[in-house]
């Protein structure tokens, strides 16, 4: 077993990510340092650099005179992110089905077993959205294009708070559960050109409903 050791930024950026990611912290909330600094017991240095991080990641911006701010959500923003996500995601798998081994086939039912369970657990359906993501990923590593898989990484990164808006409040899990699993069928099978333009869909899809959502 692995144990993995976390800095005291890393656990500062995972606490602020999460309040941000779930809506503790609203969005366009003032980010105040010092306030931070005492809720979490740390002092102001792995605050900022915490911040800095989640800067990088488009969950934080800081501005003139006003310091840092949780991002606003944006139309523009989802249509952006989503749209360069269905290319990469899709190119990706169609380089990764030819090369997936049964253990990661194995290990993506595996993931989709977990995601079942969450959405059934009251309790634990905040995770579905991190077991989504682990979800894709699975099947993309096989590519070994790791440029392209950390980008790709980011991009969900930065959609994470839109996934979680089109998780919540879109109705996104049911659509979700069974498309995985299409998904999932395809790539067994290697059918490549039905995994991909179903991936692209899933994606696209999804992006038009959190429009959808945030027009309302």
């Amino acid at each position: 077993m692995v144990i993995e050791y976390k800095t005291r930024t890393q656990i500062v950026v995972e606490a602020i990510r999460e309040k941000i990611l779930t809506g503790a912290i609203k969005a366009g909330e003032p980010l105040r340092q010092a306030v931070l600094a005492k809720e979490l017991n740390v002092s102001r240095i792995p605050i900022r650099e915490a911040l800095l991080q989640l800067e990088a990641e488009g969950l934080v911006e800081f501005e003139a005179h006003k310091g840092a701010t949780a991002t606003k959500l944006s139309v523009e923003q989802v249509r952006e992110l989503f749209d360069i996500r269905a290319l990469l995601e899709c190119n990706l798998l169609r380089q990764a089905i030819p090369k997936l081994s049964a253990v990661d086939l194995e290990k993506s039912e595996q993931i989709l077993t977990e995601m079942a369970a969450a959405f059934n657990n009251e309790a634990s359906r905040s995770s579905w959205s991190e077991l989504n993501t682990r979800f894709h990923l699975s099947l993309y590593y096989a590519a070994n294009r790791p440029l392209t898989y950390e980008i790709v990484q980011n991009l969900i990164n930065n959609s994470d708070r839109y996934i979680r808006v089109h998780l919540l409040l879109a109705g996104g899990i049911d659509r979700a559960d069974p498309e995985h699993t299409t998904l999932l069928t395809y790539c067994k099978n290697q059918q490549i050109d039905e995994a991909c333009k179903l991936l692209y869909q899933h994606i696209t899809a999804a992006a038009d409903e959190i429009i959808a959502v945030l027009h309302k």
